[in-house]
């Protein structure tokens, strides 16, 4: 069996400079990517296949052979291909629908979140095994080849508020899929409402001339 591999050099599309709106898109581990007006990308299939295989790498560890040894780096690197190939699908979707509706990409900056974030040890794998990073460069150089233009904003509290009048209450946020605002009374979903919030920032970082509009390609 013979493979070829090949490298093509695909010319970028012209930057839309006059985006007519903007998707935000919210990351996360129970839905990995939400987009307001899309249907959320849920993450139940990957974290499952993720179980699986952090259960399969514990029995062949235990083992402690070099069959053992070698079979783990097949499974991490199976793991990794999967993982990579669910972001690939969930960008070009993103970066598709963004190209068809001219509008622009606005993604959270999550660069430094897993300093940030404390969390109890059984949800530890599941965090540091999150490719928000990876999924972001999927959709930076995609955007960029599509002339779609992409900003970054600040995430902080954009899962405690409001998207219709802009309150901020930790307790906005009743549970991972419900949000109720204490101000207005409004409900919806909270990563829907979490993706509207980062749209209006990203329409903000915009207009203020933002210098990374399109990250250079990595």
């Amino acid at each position: 069996m013979f493979y070829l591999i090949a490298v093509c050099e695909v010319p970028e599309a012209p930057l839309n400079e006059q985006p007519g709106g903007w998707l935000g898109v919210d990351l996360g581990i129970v839905n990995i990517a939400t987009v307001d007006g899309m249907t959320p990308f849920n993450g139940r299939g990957l974290n499952r296949h993720r179980k699986r295989q952090l259960e399969l790498r514990r029995k062949l560890q235990a083992k402690a052979t070099q069959s053992a040894r070698q079979r783990l780096k097949h499974r991490r690197r199976k793991e990794s291909r999967h993982a990579a190939n669910v972001n690939h699908i969930i960008s070009k979707k993103i970066v598709t629908e963004a190209a068809r509706t001219c509008s622009g990409i606005a993604l959270e900056d999550l660069g430094a979140i897993r300093d940030r974030v404390r969390l109890r040890k059984p949800q530890r794998v599941t965090f540091h095994s999150w490719a928000f990073h990876q999924l972001g460069t999927f959709l930076a150089y995609k955007a960029r080849r599509a002339g779609v233009p992409l900003v970054y904003v600040d995430p902080a509290y954009t899962s405690q508020e409001c998207a219709e009048c802009h309150h901020i209450d930790k307790n906005n946020r009743v549970s991972q899929a419900l949000f109720i605002c204490r101000n207005c009374g409004v409900v919806a979903h909270a990563d829907r409402n979490a993706s509207r919030n980062i749209a209006a920032r990203g329409e903000a970082a915009w207009i203020a001339g933002r210098e990374s509009r399109v990250p250079a390609t990595p």
